[in-house]
This record gives C-alpha cells, structure tokens and sequence, in this order.
C-alpha cells in the first residue's frame, strides 16, 4: 500500500511532467484504435450489403467471378431456359433472372463521368424484385422501355441528378441513351458504387448481346425452407451440372466479401504498421521521461532509501507510475481512436465512399487491444530507468540533486552499437551485391532494422560528435549563448540521442521512400524514353476498364496520325516443348506495335513472330521451359479454340515495360478466338504524321469528346501521370509518418521542458550573472534546433543508405536509374530546424518567466 501512495504521489505531484509522454500514448493508441474501428466499420458495412443484396440462393456460371471485368464487355451469361427448370425445384418461391454488369461507364448530358471517383464500380442491370431487398424507390417508377432507366439515390444526390435527366450509358454493344424514370434509395448504405437500371429487354440486348440470356438467376424461398435445403434442390434440379455455380446466400455474400478482403487487409496492417512505429518513437519519448524524472528525484530517493524502502519497493514505484501513465493515455487513446475513425469516415464521405456512423462497429476487442498495447509498451519503456532508480543508494540523500548518474555513454553500449551498425551496412552491401530480388530483400530487411538499432544504441556517442559538428556551422555563430546551448546539448548524451533517435526514425522513413519514389519517376521515364516510340497513348482512366469499340472508332476517325496500334490481352493456356503447362496473357497487337514499343530480342526477329501462326516469348521463360526459336506451342485460348504456334522470336526481359510479355498478331488471335469473345483493347497507341504532332493531339482528344472515361496522353502527359502517382502514393505515407514525427517533436518538448525543471538553480545563477531573459530564450531554442538537427541529419542519411540498397533490388525488375531527391532531402533538414524552434517556444518561455531569486533557492 505505501508504494501504491507513494507512485500516486509522486505521479500526480508531476502529472505536468506527464503529461506529454500521455499524449504519446494516446495518439499511438488511437492510431490502432482508429484503424481497427475503421475497418471493422468497413466490413460491417459491406457485409450488410452483401448480405441484403444477396438472393436466398443465386445461379450463376460457374467460372464466373464477382469482381472480374470481362475481357470483351459481356459477362458470362446463362440461357433464359434455365429459369424453367430451376421454377420446378422443390421449395422454390421464386426464380427470375437478373443482369448486371461492370463493363459499363455512364454519362450525363455535358458527358460527364457519374462513376465514383474511388475506385467503386458503376453497375448497369435489370430492375428485379430481388432489389427490393436492399433497394426501394422512393421517387418515379422502375423503367418500362428503352429510353427510360433508374439511377440509386446516393449518385443523384452526388450529381445533382433529377427525374427526366438523360443518361447515357456506354457498353461494348453501344449507347444507351435514357432519361431518368426513378430514383432508388439503398436500405444500407452503398459504399460509392454508381448504379443504374434498365428494363430487362435493353440489358439483355445492350449489356449482354442476347435477349435470351441472364448473368444469374436469383431465387427465393418458400415459408419453412432453409437456403442450404433449397440449394440442394435447385442443384438437383440443374442434374447438378458442372457448368453452373449454386449459392446460398451466406456463401454469395462470403465471395463478394473476399473479393473486397485482400483490399481491407492492406490497409489495415499498413496504417497498424504506421501506428508501430509511432509506438516505437513513443517508446524514446517515456524514457527520457522517466529518466529525468529519476535524475530528479535522485535526493528524494536515496532518503526513501536511507529510511527503508527496499531496491524492489523503489523499482515497483516506478513502473507503477508507468501503468498509471499508460492507463490514462490508453483510455483517452481508445476514446480519441472511436474519433478518429469517424474523421477518416467523414474523409471518406468527402472523397465518394459513403460509410454511414450507424455502421460503426467497436469491437470489445479493439479497446482490450489499444488498453494492453498502451500500458505494455509505458512498462517497457519505464523498465531501464525504474532499475536505474532501483540502484539509487541512501548515501545519494547527502548529493545535489539532479545530476544524472549516467552522464557518459560505457564502452559497453558503444561497442555493442558500432558492432550492430557494421553487421547492418554489411547487410545493406550484401543486398546491392544480391542477384535476385527476393535474396536482396531478406539482406535489406535485416540490414534496414539493425542499422537502425545500432544508430539507437550508439546514439550517446553519435551525439558527442554530431553536435559539436553541427554547433560549428550552427551554434558558434551565437556567441556564448551559442556555447552554452552546445554544452547544454552535450551535457548528457544518452538524452539527447534518445531524442534524436525519436526523430531519426520518422526521417529516415521520408528520405527512404523519398530516394525510392524519385529512382522509380527516373527509371521510368528513362524506359519510356528508350522503349516507347509511339507519339500518343489512350486508355481508360478507371483502373480495369477497357476501350469500347465505338471509343475506337472514334479515335480512328482522328486526321494526322500515320497509324493506330490495337492491344489486346487474352487469356490462354500453353503446352510448351518440354511437356509443362501453364496458364498465361497473350498479347495480341498489330505489327506496328514493333515501332511504338522498341524491344530487344535475344533470338529471331520480332517482325516474324506477328506473321500467321507465329508468336514470341520472353527469355525467362524460355530458359524456364527450354524454348528456342523455331519451336511450337500448343495455346488453347480460353475465349475460343486451340492454335499451334511457332516461336518466332525471344524478346529480352531487360525492360520495364511490357515485361515477359509474349506478342502474336491481332489478326492470327481472330483466327482463333470468335469476335464477339475478342478481348476489347487494353491500351491503344497512335503515330503522328511527321510534322502534325499539335494537330493529331488536339484531334484525338477531340474525337474521345463523348467519351470521359478514356485520357489520350502523349509521353509528357505519360511521365506527369506516372509521376502524379507516385507523388500522391508518397504523400498519403508521408501524411501517416507523420503522426510518428508529432510524437518525435513532443519528445522534443518534453525533453527540454524537463531539463529546463532540472537546471532551474542554474537558469536562476546565469541570469543573476547578467543573462538576459531574451539569451536565456535563444540559449533554449539553439539546444533544440541543434538536437532536431542531429536526429534528421542521422535520419536523413540512414534513409538514403535505406533508399540506394532498395534502388538496386529495383534495379534487377528493370528500374535502373537511382536519383537522390535533393530538393526534398535539403528541404526537410531545413524543415528540422524549424521544428526545433517550435518545439522550444513554451519551455524557453517558462524559463525566461523564472524568478532568479526563487530559482537561486530551489533545491534541485
């Protein structure tokens, strides 16, 4: 009981004190809390939907899956009859059949986009009253004919739409142009998809090609018959065909959401791997916490000490304190956590997902996560220095106050650094010297983790020699104040490296990501500027899209350009020589695609592998499978029948573009594969006539006017795009390290709030010698800005040791080229000192308000 009073003491008499490494907590807390309520919100959300949207039993084609786009615009389809036979299964209520299909874009009357701007399909189907489980329209009627369709609430609102709008929606069979009949509302929230609806004779004939087909049959139940029963009838009543795929409704709302699983996964363990690291910079933060606060309280102590309290008793206070502080800092961390997940939510909202609050899902699971994690980690890191304050003697009762017992770094944990540190770089040497990527990753990762515990563990004697280096170019500029900032610094190095080091880690992430995203840009563009030689590039700017055929005929009619090179992939099945088979993309594409896309070949003329009968293949795989030119493979197209095709050509895989790929002419897949199961083109490429470049440009944009969804770029365009990507990619980490570095800087603060407290007598002596308040001040803000300093330049510089070795296992995937962002890497050094400034402004302020006398006097 008398450690118990003692730890709330002494936790409350310094709760000031506390208070920044509780924030620390709490902010690492919440990002845990925050990301697991996010996705479970987000799972809820789906698996309501899923579940609402889901017939008590479905018939689809068996291949068919919930998330592919299909190749030529129609998705599999199963024959009307069938709605017969399944009408006649035992149990069976109701059988209608249902279209629905993804391969579509829908646009207003000014041809603008209606899809989502997140990534969420835009569904086109048939009005069935399997709808009205998750569905129920709330202004107008269902469609009745062709120039009439329905559109779901949440796009009419986002868009402004209203009852006798035109829609146009645009499908591999043609335009549908349509005015507005009804608006539909969702039961549960729709998370963003666009949905529109036809009559069931349009989307057979316009989404299918066939008025005698469904994508699905949906079935309902009779009173008292479970799904799983129905669904053993209904296949029964198939003859349990092999070529269809029945599902209860539990089993269909399973496939859609693992369809949606690997996504959510992503996510959530990168924004938990985000909130780690902010964990691990908490982690420097709480010990140099208590580490002062033992330091301190050193007097205070040893008279416990010299009146009893035992070694174990001191330790127990300690890490009591700790628990309290990890208690109070979860507690808020989970409450702040549940808002932060309604934040990214509302975000979300504002982007185009709709998450609705009344979804939110708190797991009694995620605060028994965020609680333990919290206190855990306070523990652990309060662990070193309650064993510290452990070994405090009674005879330290007789000593000032305040001197830390560790002011030197040993020998011990400066060897240890050094020698973790030379086993790290030997690590990162062995990853630029690897030969195969997945070898040079395991090099990188154990390279990447003990660099960076041995920069913590030998910070103490980094910081010695940084500073007095930094305090050259920055400090002495200062005069005395300078000098007295400078030793201030160095007056006890394990504390100032363990506050570098909390910064380091967030820097060294930047500087990382920051040299791998600019050798990517660079690699790039430097393949694009070798291999590509068409002037013009058009594909569709929603991610698995295809280009329509009346899209491509539009741009056919473009004048000024010399040639149009269609693409297409096809999926196919190869017997090679050697006996083996695998299931792999073919590219058909026209002859000219060999000018707009430069490739080397190891064997054979890439010109012969476009004549009849003929195809090329990468050099990997034909090393794999002991292909030579001349050589025939068996590929059985899965769209239509089975070709013997001679190996004309084997293409080098030193590229990046288009690598592996194996080419065969466009005209040579037709042979094969029936046109209505030709693939739609993937990506077109187009050559200008010499000297009308300006001309044919504006002309194709022109000619893909009624077409948003489609961009024609030309390679600036291209290498912007990529570029854009790839920024916005960095920017969204940037944003999440973020939250470790607010953490570092609140280390900042605390430390120097700390230090402040533990030099009050000397703040007080200095000023009664004649330091100004104002010196006094800059003497603060120069100690920190020199510690910032320290931690990003150790950041910044393991980073870029990070960023190289990864460049080079990108190196061996075709991206060659390793460029060191010196703009960014320059910017956010300058950027440090002025977080240094701002994490002094209050703790520089606080001692210039001192009273010199009451200083003078205080004890310790």
């Amino acid at each position: 009981m008398t450690v118990w009073k003692t730890s709330m003491r002494n936790f409350f008499a310094h709760k000031g004190r506390m208070a920044l490494s509780a924030v620390a907590v709490l902010l690492s807390v919440a990002f845990v809390c925050g990301t697991l309520v996010f996705t479970d919100t987000m799972n809820t959300t789906f698996d309501k939907l899923f579940a609402a949207t889901a017939a008590d039993v479905t018939v689809s084609p068996k291949t068919a899956k919930v998330d592919d786009i299909p190749e030529n615009g129609k998705p599999q389809s199963l024959p009307a009859s069938l709605i017969a036979q399944v009408e006649k299964a035992d149990g069976v209520k109701k059988a209608e059949g249902a279209v629905s299909s993804s391969a579509v874009t829908v646009v207003n009357s000014d041809n603008e986009n209606m899809g989502s701007d997140t990534g969420a399909p835009t569904l086109a189907g048939n009005w069935t009253q399997n709808e009205l489980r998750s569905m129920e329209i709330t202004s107008g009627h269902a469609p009745r004919g062709p120039t009439e369709v329905m559109v779901d609430a949440d796009t009419a609102d986002k868009h402004h739409l209203k009852i006798g709008d035109e829609l146009r929606t645009i499908a591999v069979t043609g335009d549908i142009r349509a005015r507005i009949s009804g608006i539909a509302t969702f039961k549960v929230t729709n998370p963003g998809a666009a949905i529109v609806y036809l009559d069931t004779a349009t989307a057979q004939r316009k989404l299918l090609g066939s008025p005698g087909v469904f994508t699905q049959i949906s079935v309902t139940a009779e009173q008292g018959f479970s799904d799983a029963r129905l669904k053993q009838n209904v296949a029964a009543a198939l003859d349990g065909s092999a070529a269809y795929k029945v599902q209860t409704q539990k089993e269909a709302a399973e496939a859609n959401k693992d369809s949606m699983g690997s996504f959510l996964d992503v996510m959530k363990y990168a924004m938990l791997g985000f909130a780690g690291i902010a964990f691990l910079v908490g982690i420097f933060l709480i010990v140099n916490t208590f580490s002062m606060l033992v330091a301190q309280r050193t007097r205070e102590i040893g008279l416990m000490r010299a009146i009893g309290s035992s070694r174990k008793q001191v330790n127990r206070s300690v890490l009591l304190e700790a628990v309290l502080l990890g208690i109070v800092g979860s507690i808020l961390g989970v409450a702040a956590g549940v808002g932060l997940a309604v934040g990214l939510m509302k975000l979300m909202g504002a982007l185009g997902m709709e998450l609705s609050t009344e979804d939110l899902t708190v797991a009694w699971t995620t605060p028994a996560i965020g609680l333990a994690l919290g206190v855990i980690v306070t523990v652990l890191a309060a662990y070193v220095p309650a064993r510290r304050a452990g070994k405090v003697s009674p005879m330290a009762a007789l000593r000032d106050a305040g001197s830390p017992a560790d002011a030197k770094s040993g020998w011990v944990r400066a060897g240890l650094g050094l020698v973790l540190t030379g086993a790290g770089a030997a690590a990162l040497w062995s990853t630029t010297q690897a030969d195969k990527a997945s070898d040079g990753s395991l090099f990188l990762g154990l390279g990447v983790v003990l660099t960076l515990i041995g920069f913590i563990v030998i910070g103490p004697l980094l910081a010695g020699i940084v500073v007095r280096a930094l305090s050259v170019v920055v400090l002495r500029l200062f005069g005395p104040v300078g000098r007295l900032a400078e030793r201030n610094a160095l007056r006890n190095p394990r504390r100032t490296g363990a506050t570098g080091a909390a910064l380091m880690i967030g820097l060294a992430l930047v500087a990382c990501l920051s040299v791998v995203g600019s050798s990517m840009v660079a690699s790039a563009t430097e393949e694009l500027d070798k291999s590509v030689g068409a002037d013009f590039i058009v594909q569709s700017g929603t991610p698995g899209q295809l280009i329509v055929p009346q899209a491509a005929k539009a741009l056919e009619t473009a004048p000024g350009i010399e040639h149009f090179t269609h693409y297409k992939v096809l999926g196919a099945k190869l017997t090679n020589p050697d006996g083996s088979t695998t299931d792999e993309d073919v590219t058909a594409a026209d002859p000219t695609y060999q000018q707009d896309l430069r490739r080397e070949t190891v064997a054979g003329e890439l010109s012969a592998a476009y004549g009849d009968n003929a195809m090329s293949v990468g050099d990997a795989y034909a090393t794999a499978h002991g292909i030579k030119v001349g050589d025939t493979i068996t590929v059985a197209f899965k769209a239509g029948e089975t070709a013997k095709l001679k190996v004309a050509a084997i293409t080098s895989d030193e590229t990046n573009v288009d690598k592996g790929a194996m080419y065969l002419n466009t005209t040579t897949a037709a042979t094969y594969v029936p046109a209505d199961k030709m693939p739609q083109n993937m990506i077109m490429f187009a050559k200008a006539q010499d000297g009308k470049e300006k001309e044919a440009y504006a002309a194709l944009k022109d000619s893909l006017h009624a077409y948003p969804t489609y961009k024609v770029q030309n390679q600036a365009d291209f290498k912007e795009d990529l570029k854009d990507q790839i920024g916005q990619l960095l920017n969204i980490v940037y944003g999440l390290l973020a939250l470790a570095i607010i953490v570092a800087v609140l280390g900042v603060v605390n430390t120097l709030a700390l230090s402040v407290v533990e030099r009050t007598r000397e703040i007080g002596l200095m000023r009664a010698i004649g330091l100004s308040r104002r010196q006094l001040r800059r003497m603060i803000r120069l100690e920190s800005v020199v510690i910032a300093l320290f931690g990003a330049l150790l950041g910044l510089g393991l980073g870029m040791g990070w960023g190289t070795s990864a460049q080079k296992l990108l190196a061996l995937e075709g991206l060659g080229v390793l460029e060191i962002p010196w703009p960014t890497i320059i910017t956010v050094f300058v950027a440090s000192a002025f977080v240094g400034l701002f994490a002094a402004l209050v703790p520089a302020f606080r001692a210039g308000r001192m009273n010199v006398l009451k200083a003078i006097a205080t004890d310790g």
